[in-house]
């Protein structure tokens, strides 16, 4: 393993398909809860202590060799939302084309060929870590890491927000992305021996909500 595999597969150029994709931050700009830097902080430090939480554990799960289909299906019990959860299976199959283009391996062929619509992306991105020769910790970094940097590229979009502001976001969020990996590692090492019960389910009833609604607005510059 070294450093720079994980600069690659956590860049934003890295052609995932994640820069479509808001995390949710179109439809808190437009409902008001999104209106500036201090606001896009709050914003993102929920979706990270959340969702960015449960997609940490899962990617660390799947680099340690965790089945992915019982991941998967754990992934699909912690998404209520039938919009995210399209979403998830659509961002984990873009990623894993292009992670085949990457690096290639009969472990990814084998995932593309056990999920024709996608496997979740966080299930994806650890199984990718994995196959790279990067660790469990690196898979809930980057997981955790794209918690919160999507909705942040993109409030620099939709709002205008000074691109140095919202990088200074999630500045001061890197310790709490650190802590949130650190927890997701440790969740990771006790599904394996307890079962996926043991990964954290916690939850965001507001993005599951917005996720819903924006789904079906006729414009939207972001896909979710």
């Amino acid at each position: 393993m070294t450093r720079a595999t994980l600069l690659v597969l956590a860049d934003g150029r890295f052609p995932a398909g994640g820069h479509a994709h808001s995390g949710g931050a179109e439809a808190a700009v437009r409902a008001g809860r999104i209106t500036d830097a201090p606001s896009l902080e709050d914003f993102c430090r929920g979706r990270l202590h959340t969702a960015g939480l449960v997609s940490a554990a899962l990617a660390a799960a799947a680099a340690a060799g965790l089945d992915p289909a019982v991941l998967d299906a754990a992934a699909d019990a912690r998404t209520p939302s039938p919009a995210l959860r399209t979403t998830a299976r659509k961002l984990g199959r873009q990623l894993l084309r292009a992670a085949r283009g990457t690096w290639p391996s009969p472990e990814l062929d084998v995932l593309a060929a056990g999920f024709a619509k996608g496997a979740h992306q966080p299930v994806v991105l650890g199984a990718v870590a994995r196959v790279a020769g990067l660790g469990a910790l690196d898979a809930a970094h980057c997981a955790a890491y794209e918690s919160v940097s999507g909705p942040a590229t993109a409030v620099v979009r939709l709002l205008g927000l000074d691109p140095f502001e919202a990088t200074a976001v999630l500045a001061r969020l890197a310790p709490e992305l650190d802590r949130v990996a650190d927890r997701a590692v440790e969740a990771a090492r006790r599904a394996a021996r307890e079962g996926t019960e043991a990964l954290p389910a916690a939850s965001a009833p507001l993005l599951e909500i917005s996720a819903q609604a924006h789904a079906g607005w006729p414009v939207r510059l972001f896909a979710s």
